[in-house]
């Protein structure tokens, strides 16, 4: 166990410590930067609810949820010295003399208090008043804060106007879990640190690029919150839109949080925008109905528990993206991401031109052109599909397309490769905003965004049908066949 760069101890506040992401992504994350000594020896964390319960009780919860998703991996004696950090506060988070219990636990003269806000952002109004009524804060403070940030560009800025007037920006880190992934941060070094890349990643070489994010879970019981949001604000507004930067950016000046989110907005700027005009033409929506998932029956999204029948909620998405700048010019993004797909999928294909000249006619009439495939989850990695003389002494020249494979978890085995909410949790600790998101970036992904649910609201098209275990209603296919193009499968 090798104990990473030290940084100042904290007071890790969870507010909303008893509710599923707390339990099911935060205490399991904090569990495991434990268990690899990435925790300083002083960091406390405490939690707090509106529920009545007691330290104690805390982290019997803690232990259990422990048990449900580690299971084995659970060694006692670190257990132990992560339960020796938890503690409880029961607060009503909508009364603000609740707030003063903090005082009692926090000591700002040891530790720099993080403020978690794992609860809906209805209540982010409350804490953050609540916390500077009580005058726990100091200029160290930091507060996290998680998806959404707000349904449109007028509630995210509601929502940051009312943290701004408590928390300065560089004292706020907005999450988005994909940017804690392995291999999205690995774009960076792919682009940036590879010749053979950084010399043909433009519109000379690249025909198209193609993001995916597939889920094969439907709603999960949250079918109010999902049908008041939908898959575009759910997870296109923030998880592709990342990617899509960190795939689109310019070399940034340096790795400094700054430049890193300077070149991102400058890519979100350069979205061509969809509007009403040609929406149809641009994007796709979809709703799943009954079908099947890996061989068993599921209900279709209006049979789920609870639900409208009359609802016309997305669950799935397909967008053609246009960026408007010299680099990309004339070079098409897909997006796609649904709900009720046939398996999990994030990945990332890019899609080179095809050879001008064949000189293997004979052999190979049509030359295919190399792909780079980046798979972010389940199996992370990187594939590059090429051509390759078949062995062989028969006078002819035979090719066969081959992939060049790179798995992370073959190629660094010794190395611990974390989910996203550990890397982020971490730094938020750390105090570096780098993988985090701006208010900027986030207002200027809800100006785009925004302007193609008017579109929808606007044209009254529903959503088009299409089975569980599928990749999308046929809707989506022919967005790229009217460019001559596929989807990779």
């Amino acid at each position: 166990m090798t104990k990473q760069t030290t940084y100042q101890p904290c007071d890790l506040v969870i507010y909303g410590a008893l509710g599923d992401l707390s339990k099911r992504k935060l205490l399991i994350s904090l569990y495991r930067l434990e268990k690899h000594g990435l925790i300083e020896a002083d960091t406390r964390i405490i939690g707090v609810d509106r529920l009545d319960e007691t330290s104690q009780g805390f982290i019997d919860i803690a232990q259990k949820s422990l048990q449900a998703f580690l299971g084995n991996e659970i060694d006692d004696a670190i257990w132990q010295r992560f339960s020796r950090r938890l503690s409880y506060l029961q607060i009503d988070l909508t009364r603000l003399e609740q707030y003063q219990q903090l005082n009692a636990v926090i000591d700002r003269a040891k530790r720099i208090m993080v403020n978690y806000f794992a609860v809906s952002p209805l209540l982010f109004k409350n804490i953050c008043h609540g916390l500077q009524g009580c005058g726990v804060l100091n200029g160290e403070s930091r507060m996290v804060m998680e998806k959404p940030i707000g349904h449109d560009l007028q509630s995210s800025r509601e929502i940051n106007d009312v943290v701004a007037s408590v928390f300065q920006e560089r004292q706020v880190f907005r999450i988005d879990h994909y940017l804690g992934k392995e291999t999205v941060l690995n774009l960076l070094a792919l682009r940036f640190a590879n010749s053979i890349f950084t010399t043909n990643w433009n519109h000379d070489t690249i025909d198209h690029i193609q993001i995916t994010v597939g889920e094969d879970i439907g709603i999960e019981g949250r079918w109010d919150y999902f049908d008041q949001s939908g898959q575009l604000r759910d997870m296109l507004q923030n998880h592709l839109l990342q990617i899509l930067t960190f795939v689109a950016m310019e070399p940034p000046a340096d790795l400094s949080a700054a430049s890193i989110r300077a070149e991102k907005i400058k890519v979100l700027k350069a979205l061509r925008p969809i509007t009403l005009r040609n929406v149809d033409e641009k994007t796709v929506r979809g709703q799943y109905t009954t079908g099947f998932i890996k061989g068993s029956a599921v209900p279709g999204y209006l049979e789920e528990d609870g639900a409208n029948p009359g609802s016309s909620t997305e669950t799935f998405v397909a967008i053609r993206v246009d960026i408007d700048n010299w680099r990309w010019a004339g070079v098409p993004f897909y997006m796609r991401t649904g709900k009720r797909m046939p398996g999990k999928r994030t990945e990332i294909v890019v899609n080179f031109k095809q050879l001008p000249h064949n000189i293997f006619k004979d052999s190979f009439p049509d030359l295919p052109a190399n792909k780079l495939v980046i798979h972010l989850q389940p199996n992370e990695g990187i594939d590059i599909m090429m051509l390759n003389k078949v062995p062989g002494i028969d006078g002819n020249i035979k090719l066969q397309q081959t992939k060049l494979d790179l798995s992370f978890y073959e190629a660094f085995k010794k190395n611990l490769i974390f989910g996203g909410y550990e890397k982020l949790i971490l730094e938020a600790m750390r105090g570096n905003p780098t993988l985090f998101l701006s208010r900027e970036e986030i207002e200027q992904a809800w100006t785009w965004v925004d302007s193609i649910q008017d579109a929808w609201a606007n044209n009254h098209t529903p959503p088009r049908p299409y089975p569980a275990g599928n990749w999308g209603p046929v809707a989506s296919v022919a967005l790229l066949a009217r460019d001559n193009r596929a989807w990779e499968e």
